[in-house]
């Protein structure tokens, strides 16, 4: 009886893998919850891995993941499954309640492209709820399955990192907090926008020195601070670290400092990184660090993207700055992220929505 209650069960979670129609409900949990699917000897098996690819680790400046992993049985799935981000994990021929249901659940063509492709990887969004990500890992063997995970580990975060993102974006992105007004007048007097939130003021406006600069809860214990930088008449020469560095210590040298004017914020020496991105279908510099003051005292995470519009002849440099001492910074980080990801210059944007934010524009 155990043993049919078994397949019933894993027949039923194949049809609603191939055949329903996704959920209208919203996928559920914390942006940096990965529930993983898996026996409890086999997850040990990928667990080093895992841990590499998607628990890595970031300076704020103390050490936070960017992804927290937690396993759970397959009799447990029915409590996970509008979970948003879950990874199903066996090899595809062991003898793991896991493998049986990954082989229930995949059909005869992903079965073989699984066995043959050392690469091949099932990605199922939108199954048991929206805006949620379902990986499949399986291979031949233990090994293989080690080597597979390890080869994609970049496409694998990369993956559960976007569909964060868009998570984050949608739950941020709210017309009534919009202040159009604001994002008119920046796009009317610069040619470009980015969303701006109901509690962001501009605390700086400087057309001659091409820099603005918006903040939110100035003076608190959880201030953040968003500021974008451009240069004109410039090439993609600019396009490397020394200049990210260059550039942003000059701008906040001027721009960001303390009410009795000696202190100013510089760039910290540890964990300052630069990674290539595709930023808006454009090449960019994507910067992680710390920042700090030159007289000490103050210090927090910042992220930073850099790029070259061939359209305006344009540098552009966007940076969101974290202060808050006594938090858990990592979803702050994404948070600032996602709204420079918001950054468009005017050719980007529909005729509709330039009108509505020219139109925002109070006199």
């Amino acid at each position: 009886m155990k043993h049919r209650l078994i397949i019933v069960s894993l027949v039923i979670i194949y049809l609603v893998i191939v055949g329903c129609d996704p959920s209208d409900k919203p996928a559920r949990g914390f942006e940096d919850e990965i529930f993983v699917l898996a026996d409890s000897a086999e997850y040990l098996e990928f667990k080093e891995v895992l841990d590499s690819t998607f628990e890595k680790l970031i300076y704020t400046p103390q050490p936070e993941k960017i992804f927290t992993l937690k396993r759970i049985n397959s009799s447990e799935m029915s409590k996970y499954k509008r979970k948003k981000n879950l990874v199903f994990i066996a090899p595809l021929y062991s003898t793991s309640e896991t493998s049986k249901f990954i082989r229930t659940a995949i059909d005869s063509a992903i079965e073989n492209k699984l066995n043959e492709d050392p690469d091949f990887i099932v990605y199922k969004e939108d199954l048991w709820a929206r805006n949620q990500i379902i990986v499949i890992l399986s291979a031949k063997t233990a090994d293989d399955l080690n080597s597979k995970i390890l080869r994609n580990s970049d496409n694998l975060l990369y993956k559960f990192q976007k569909i964060s993102d868009k998570r984050l974006f949608g739950s941020l992105y709210q017309p009534r907090y919009e202040q159009q007004d604001i994002e008119g007048k920046l796009l009317k007097d610069y040619g470009w926008v980015i969303y701006v939130q109901a509690d962001y003021k501009v605390a700086k406006n400087e057309a001659e020195d091409n820099f603005v600069w918006i903040r939110r809860s100035p003076g608190s214990d959880m201030e953040r601070w968003i500021f974008v930088h451009w240069v004109d008449n410039a090439t993609p020469e600019y396009l490397n670290e020394d200049s990210i560095k260059t550039i942003r210590n000059r701008v906040t040298k001027k721009f960001y400092r303390t009410a009795d004017n000696l202190g100013y914020v510089v760039i910290a020496e540890d964990y300052f990184t630069v990674n290539e991105v595709n930023f808006n279908d454009r090449y960019a510099l994507f910067t992680q660090g710390l920042w700090d003051l030159n007289v000490k005292g103050m210090g927090g995470p910042f992220v930073n993207y850099v790029f070259y519009d061939e359209e305006t002849q344009r540098l552009y440099m966007l940076d969101g700055s974290i202060y808050a001492p006594k938090f858990y910074k990592r979803n702050l980080i994404q948070q600032m992220d996602v709204t420079l990801q918001s950054f468009r210059t005017e050719k980007e944007l529909t005729d509709n929505r330039r009108e509505d934010l020219l139109d925002a524009v109070k006199d």
